[in-house]
């Protein structure tokens, strides 16, 4: 999982790979800061400004530039090749293949090469199914690595297929017989462009590995690798969005950053329909991270296995693994006191889930270096390596799941929390609780009974897993998504609930201030908001199933503001009457008032400002306007200009012959002026003007016979305009 830093000068961007010889680890040089690969100083992700998109959602101005860079930990193998037999138990470090991964969770048996595949083992391999790989830069290696790998594991060959970055949205649909795979580049703003990202070694290596290993786990599904221009957050949330436009999917996505008060303002850009989104938690133990810590994201933790073969499988919660309890984000409703372990928080908890995770325990990659077509394994680990591969089995649940004429799972906690784990024998089955290891010192840091922060409900017993998920209706369900909600002091607070409900509706509200209220149809009120911060929960109770859904919402109710009036230049002359309007935006009826007026300026209740008789001068005027509910005042100085009368035009009739060449000239006058602008319209072709001190002299070499009008308008420095209209008669 890929870290994103807040500060960019306590970034790590760059770290070192784990080492291992083939007896034990050597000590780890500079940990990453995401869930895959490692690289060198000379490809440091570098901290520049990103300019933020207008699209919502968008990152608060501060985040979006907060960087990314691949956090997994890598070990070159000991060999030059890799030796496919059982790993040995105990404090030597193992590397495990595909087969090996696929026999310790018990994923489905693998067709043998050559052999007729049925629609149903097809559906076991992911078929029919898209998953998206979220990452930053650009591999050049990637589909040649994964040939080898594919080669080298007896893996089912992938396809590669062009996606034009003018390409239709969303996609046609995934092959039901064959995987694919596909690259494509994105914009911060969600779309996709032919603009080749940079390359950097660190990221490359998290591509190859969460290409790789989702690939292992689901051999028949797409895969759409989408390479952001750089490790931005505003950059990789235009990976998500393209993602939710290329059609239905698993979102897997091996990066983090720290969360924070912005982290629900883009909650939504994972809700899209027939969507999954899963993010790593982390690498550095007992951490909180976004995307993973989204209500809407299955969050992946890391576990450390051991296994030999059949029967000898044995796992603890990874020391490295992220997780915690979110100072942020509010308790889904899933994470509810039924689920076994889970008891009471106010605060949404990571990990959902897990997989194996520990370097130390790593899993094989093909690596191969920018322009060289030679092959390096590499042991990775890391929640990189756990995510990509619970996207793989989520693929494969939603094949068989289309196989039974069912929906997509979409989010899944509800089926995994609430429909598998609260019922004791489907949790034993479906789930491998893992009750040993610690990730901190804190009193949640360590694993037990049930949910923990280290590992979730725990790793996944995949033959049962996919069987239960394959009749769940995850769907069933409302969902209700959380969102923010502002207000003032004062003024009437009202606002719609957002469900995603196949049936009709009951509403309950708890959590919520005096006052507030919602009706049978979703819709919020609160007549008399106080000032403050408050989290009312919304249940939304589906009368046909009696399942429910819940979401808060974050509602934040300002103190008034004062009125507020925009100052402006007044310009006007003696003795002409003079009007103009001072309004006011306000949320409440104001009041207005005038000081330092002359005399006979006067202001009426809806804020005009009236001076009958203006008197040559410059005045300032201040206009107040009273709020007639909260009091508060606002004022402005309006300037009002009281001119000379401006300037003044004299001209003559001009007359001509057809033919013969005329010259007319125009005066204007105006004592107290220094400049003018002066506009003439009704030109006839072929008239032209110059200027000659206060003179405008029109000329016309080829008069045509005819009778024109030229309307010459002057404004002079004071904004004082005059004009006249002059006759053009040519016989």
């Amino acid at each position: 999982m890929t870290t994103l830093h807040s500060h960019p000068s306590t970034m790590n961007p760059e770290p070192g790979f784990w080492l291992r010889t083939a007896a034990a680890l050597l000590s780890a040089m500079a940990l990453l800061s995401a869930c895959g690969g490692g690289s060198n100083s000379a490809d440091q992700v570098a901290s520049g400004t990103v300019t933020l998109q207008m699209d919502i959602p968008t990152l608060p101005s501060g985040v979006a530039e907060q960087v990314a860079a691949p956090f997994s930990q890598s070990v070159p193998s000991p060999d030059s090749e890799p030796v496919f037999t059982p790993m040995a138990t105990g404090t030597t470090t193992a590397t495990y293949t595909p087969a090996q991964i696929r026999a310790a969770y018990s994923l489905p048996d693998l067709p043998a090469s050559g052999t007729t595949v049925t629609a149903a083992k097809a559906a076991q391999m992911g078929a029919g199914q898209t998953i998206y790989i979220v990452d930053a830069y650009h591999n050049p290696n990637t589909i040649a690595e994964l040939a080898a790998f594919n080669q080298k594991f007896a893996l089912p060959a992938c396809a590669t297929k062009v996606i034009a970055p003018t390409a239709a949205l969303p996609l046609a649909a995934a092959s039901n017989t064959a995987c694919e795979v596909s690259v494509v580049y994105n914009t911060a703003a969600g779309g996709m462009t032919a603009t080749t990202p940079a390359y950097n070694s660190g990221w490359a290596t998290e591509i190859s590995l969460d290409v790789q290993w989702a690939h292992a786990t689901a051999p028949l599904a797409r895969i759409i690798l989408i390479e952001a221009a750089d490790a931005s957050l505003n950059s990789l949330l235009g990976a998500i969005k393209l993602a939710n436009s290329m059609g239905p999917g698993i979102v897997s996505m091996s990066f983090g950053a720290a969360e924070g008060s912005w982290t629900a303002s883009v909650d939504s850009v994972f809700t899209a329909p027939k969507m999954t989104y899963l993010a790593a938690t982390g690498d550095s133990g007992m951490a909180v991270s976004w995307p993973s810590v989204s209500p809407n994201v299955l969050a992946v933790g890391g576990t450390t296995l051991s296994y030999s073969g059949p029967g000898t499988k044995s796992e603890v919660s990874w020391s490295g693994t992220g997780g915690g309890i979110s100072a942020y984000s509010a308790t889904p409703s899933y994470q509810s006191n039924a689920v076994p372990g889970m008891g009471f928080t106010s605060r949404r908890v990571v990990a959902d889930v897990a997989f194996n995770a520990d370097p130390a325990t790593g899993q094989y990659t093909a690596i191969m270096a920018p322009g060289s077509t030679t092959v390096s394994w590499l042991s990775v680990g890391g929640t990189s390596l756990s995510t990509p591969q619970w996207a793989g089995l989520i693929a494969i649940a939603n094949a068989n799941r289309a196989l039974a004429s069912k929906a997509a799972l979409g989010l899944p906690h509800t089926a995994l929390y609430g429909q598998l784990a609260t019922v004791p024998g489907t949790y034993a089955s479906t789930f491998t609780d893992i009750t040993r290891g610690s990730h901190g010192t804190c009193a949640t840091c360590t694993a037990k009974v049930g949910y923990d922060q280290l590992a979730g409900l725990g790793t996944p017993n995949a033959t049962n897993l996919l069987n239960s998920l394959a009749g769940t209706n995850a769907s069933a369900a409302p969902t209700v998504p959380s969102a923010a909600v502002s207000g003032t002091v004062g003024t009437a607070l009202s606002f719609t609930v957002s469900v995603n409900a196949s049936n009709p509706l009951t509403y309950t509200l708890t959590g919520a201030p005096a006052g507030m209220t919602i009706n049978s149809a979703g819709v919020v009120t609160w007549p008399t908001p106080l000032a403050g911060q408050y989290s009312p929960v919304v249940t939304a109770k589906d009368t046909a199933t009696g399942l429910t859904g819940q979401g808060t919402y974050s509602v934040t109710i300002s103190a008034p503001k004062a009125p507020t009036l925009t100052a402006t230049n007044i310009i006007g002359r003696p003795g002409v009457a003079l009007s103009f309007a001072a309004t006011a935006v306000s949320a409440n009826p104001v009041t207005y008032s005038i000081a330092g007026a002359p005399a006979g300026m006067t202001i009426n209740s809806t804020g005009v400002v009236n001076w009958a008789s203006p008197v040559l001068g410059t005045y300032s005027v201040t206009v107040s306007a009273k709020d007639s509910k909260t009091g508060l005042t606002g004022t402005a100085v309006y300037s009002v200009k009281i001119a000379n009368a401006g300037p003044v035009i004299t001209a003559a009739a001009i007359t001509g012959t057809a033919g013969k060449a005329l010259s007319s000239s125009i005066n204007i006058s105006d004592t107290s002026a220094t400049s003018f602008y002066i506009s003439i319209s009704g030109v006839p072709l072929g008239m032209t003007f110059s200027l000659s001190g206060m003179n405008v002299i029109a000329n016309w070499a080829k008069p045509v016979a005819g009778t024109y009008s030229l309307k010459v308008v002057v404004t002079n420095n004071n904004g004082l305009s005059s004009q006249a209209t002059i006759p053009v008669t040519i016989k």
